[in-house]
């Protein structure tokens, strides 16, 4: 109710000014612990325990600023990032636009972030004093590195020790010659090059790794990337990231370059998943994210064999108070259809 009063004047501001405003006021909430482990919506994946599968997706959080804040709004988990190796601007302003009328995000951000040294002194101070939780760090490489593979094996063997999962995103369109590496040869080279970056990492634990995925794939593509997925062994698919695609859109700001999330990517990254579903054979666990922004939306990508669920688009047009929401609607819609548990209803449908 308070985010929905104050959501006009919110959207009087720039976008990217009421983004920096929603981070600061999670900062100075009261803290509150994250949802407790062991209700009817707990589940393991990867061998991680959710306290429940709703999860607020990277680039809301890129510097891992109020993590445990977002979880204390209901998340039953929270991935910051993309963090790259070196502080790094992004792409030109205006970058960021609202689709108010279409319930849509266009993002052209560019992996602004201020880089893996001050992420660092932020998650040791988080490891101090932390609260249970899943904490998911989603590392990326610098715009203009000579040697991106080599960032991305850097970023891994830094950000394990404060992980509880990583998650690699080689699929956002706003970094020139990015998705290229999701070809099957650059993404096994890179997904060892990860994997051996994180064995060189001074930590108890290893944590799992997660591959986040373009939805504007083409079905040998869909192929290759599960191939590799499971050769590999990683902990999950993240399906999937932003569109460059341009479906029928009514707002202003339709035809600006970058990322469309929100509502319109909706029917499109479900058909992603049920792809990705059929093409690992569940042989691996999958993370819907795409257009959700209600208990029906991330309860369809469960029953398509979504183990976990991310948003971010809805949360500017809801409120973080979203999250409790599709839990609590989550609970019902198990009850109704006859369900004990969310690992229960993975690929029922």
């Amino acid at each position: 109710m308070l985010y929905s009063l104050m959501r006009p004047a919110l959207f009087t501001l720039a976008p990217e000014t009421a983004h920096r405003l929603a981070i600061f006021g999670l900062q100075l909430m009261p803290e509150t612990a994250p949802p407790a482990f062991g209700g009817p919506l707990a589940t393991r994946v990867a061998g991680l325990d959710f306290a429940n599968p709703v999860g607020l997706a990277a680039g809301f959080d890129k510097d891992g600023e109020a993590p445990d804040a977002a979880m204390g709004q209901g998340f039953g988990f929270a991935e910051i990032g993309s963090i790259t190796p070196l502080p790094q601007s992004g792409n030109p302003r205006p970058r960021l636009f609202r689709l108010e009328e279409d319930r849509a995000v266009i993002n052209r951000m560019g992996f602004n972030n201020r880089g893996a040294e001050a992420a660092l002194a932020r998650l040791l101070h988080r490891d101090r004093g932390r609260n249970a939780g899943v904490l998911g760090i989603n590392i990326g490489a610098n715009k203009d590195s000579a040697d991106r593979v080599a960032d991305y094996a850097l970023m891994a063997r830094l950000m394990a020790p404060h992980a509880d999962y990583l998650a690699i995103n080689i699929s956002s369109p706003n970094t020139p010659g990015l998705r290229e590496l999701q070809g099957e040869g650059a993404l096994d080279a890179l997904l060892d090059a990860i994997l051996q970056g994180r064995s060189e990492a001074k930590t108890a634990g290893v944590p799992p790794v997660f591959l986040k995925v373009a939805p504007d794939l083409t079905p040998g593509e869909v192929d290759s990337i599960a191939r590799s997925a499971l050769d590999k062994q990683l902990g999950a698919l993240i399906v999937a990231n932003t569109t460059i695609d341009r479906p029928a859109l009514t707002s202003k700001h339709a035809h600006e370059a970058g990322g469309l999330s929100g509502a319109p990517l909706k029917a499109k990254a479900l058909d992603c998943l049920r792809t990705f579903r059929m093409a690992t054979g569940s042989g691996i666990p999958l993370i819907g994210v795409g257009g959700i922004a209600t208990a029906e939306d991330a309860w369809s990508r469960i029953r398509a064999g979504a183990s976990l669920v991310q948003l971010y688009s809805a949360m500017i047009y809801e409120g973080p108070g979203i999250a409790r929401t599709i839990a609590a609607g989550l609970t019902e819609l198990m009850r109704r259809d006859g369900f004990a548990s969310i690992a229960e209803a993975v690929g029922s449908e």
